[in-house]
């Protein structure tokens, strides 16, 4: 079922349940549960910096701020039974959070800033005019790690534990680094989505200003090569020298294959992983000489892992020098650039009006909050020990209600909002004062010089 709600004058389908205070029980079931995530949105989702950061400092307080900026925002709700509610709006930070607690929505989606208030695009359709488009959204990138599950051999599909996340810290570590070294941007948010993967938002002006166009050579600017699944080299590699970009990805590549997954993975330990590995291999004599050597030799007299003493190996063989097969020697890097290098999903970096889970939602498979993570420290993230809704209700049950903090603080959620405000929050709002600063002098320096004539 889906429905789509307008302000204009359809239902808004609110769920009329009052929120209760608190969940009286010492214990509280480890599941979601919709009662329970309107004691979150009651007295722990950090409306006051969600809102911040939509309204980039169009807050009414400075003369060049823009009022209408937060109103023309897109949030989709999406509510019990998939029942989606489309381009709602929001004027001010009280309408925001009066409108979650009452849907109490499973998940809020965040769209682009349109051009005009998107609650109202019904009446400008009607008028003939082409006023409705988007003309600002954040950049984005969803990466999942359901995409890597023909090289992880822990979980597949939407599982996901530590040995595999692996995976999903080196995507932010190449990305991470890039759009700030190679694109100049500054203000990136990392954010967990709950459940398989990581979502970033690069919410610098000029990032949020991007065309589609724009944005699709950006994404594909961190495309490689990959080959159709009927070619068993994986990853194509060309060129005598590696681009600069993919020679810095590759130096964290390999720290992580080597040092993380090479063994968790098994990666040379199973038949079907070897020889996927053996293929891509060129040279079919040398594939054909570590086969033989693997089925002969099953254990390693060293005490060595197994699969880091194979790779070295193949290493030794493959970069030998002595062997003139073309690509041979460049087969080792296409092997861990296969293994490990980000798989975004193209399509939601590349399109402006493009709806991505919000920051600080619960995901109602798995009751996790959907939290910030830090990059400089994205080794030590754990993504089956963020806080959950069960969790953090335990918490409250056992701290008590108190008027004097915020609802969160005291809570295993407290860090992360602490981190997203000063790490992230109050970096950007101190740069969009200053650039509307600087517009707003311009702007009167330019009608001075105007009246002077």
């Amino acid at each position: 079922m889906v429905a789509e709600e307008n302000r204009d004058g359809a239902d808004d389908m609110a769920i009329d349940e009052p929120a209760p205070h608190n969940i009286q029980r010492s214990v509280v079931p480890n599941e979601f549960d919709q009662n329970y995530l309107r004691v979150y949105y009651g007295r722990l989702f950090p409306y006051d910096d969600f809102y911040r950061w939509m309204s980039y400092g169009n807050d009414g307080k400075h003369p060049a701020c823009d009022t209408s900026f937060i109103g023309r925002r897109e949030f989709s709700f999406t509510l019990e039974n998939n029942i989606f509610l489309r381009f709602q709006s929001f004027s001010s930070r009280s309408e925001l959070e009066k409108s979650v607690k009452e849907k109490c929505p499973f998940k809020i989606d965040i769209g682009p800033v349109y051009s005009v208030d998107p609650a109202k695009r019904n009446a400008y359709a009607r008028s003939g005019d082409n006023a409705f488009v988007p003309v600002e959204k954040e950049l984005v990138f969803d990466i999942d790690i359901s995409d890597y599950d023909d090289v992880r051999y822990c979980c597949s599909g939407a599982d996901v534990c530590i040995d595999c996340w692996p995976l999903m810290t080196v995507a932010i570590k190449v990305l991470d680094v890039s759009l700030r070294e190679d694109f100049g941007f500054n203000h990136i948010l990392w954010v967990y989505s709950g459940r398989r993967g990581v979502h970033c938002w690069v919410c610098d002006h000029k990032a949020r200003r991007l065309t589609n166009e724009q944005r699709a050579a950006i994404a594909h600017y961190f495309r490689v090569n990959r080959s159709n699944e009927n070619n068993k080299r994986k990853v194509t590699l060309s060129g005598p020298a590696l681009h600069p970009f993919l020679t810095r990805s590759y130096n964290i590549l390999q720290f992580y294959f080597e040092e993380k997954l090479l063994s968790s993975q098994s990666y040379l330990a199973s038949e079907e992983s070897i020889q996927r590995i053996l293929d891509m291999i060129p040279d079919e004599s040398i594939s054909s000489q570590l086969q033989e050597k693997w089925q002969k030799n099953h254990q390693v007299s060293s005490g060595e892992d197994v699969n880091v003493a194979r790779w070295k190996q193949l290493k030794r063989m493959v970069q030998s020098g002595k062997q003139k097969v073309q690509g041979l020697r460049r087969s080792v890097e296409e092997i861990v650039f296969c293994h490990t290098y980000p798989r975004l999903d193209m399509e939601v970096s590349k399109h402006m009006n493009h709806l991505l889970k919000s920051p600080f939602c619960v995901h109602p498979k798995t009751g996790r909050v959907c939290i910030p993570i830090d990059p400089s420290h994205s080794d030590q993230f754990d993504p089956t020990a963020v806080p959950t809704l069960s969790g953090l209700l335990e918490e409250l049950n056992m701290r008590g209600h108190s008027a004097d903090t915020e609802g969160w603080e005291g809570t295993s959620l407290a860090e992360s909002i602490k981190f997203f405000r000063s790490s992230f929050l109050q970096p950007l709002l101190k740069t969009c004062k200053a650039d509307m600063e600087a517009a707003y002098r311009v702007k009167v320096q330019g009608s001075k010089n105007g009246s002077s004539w």
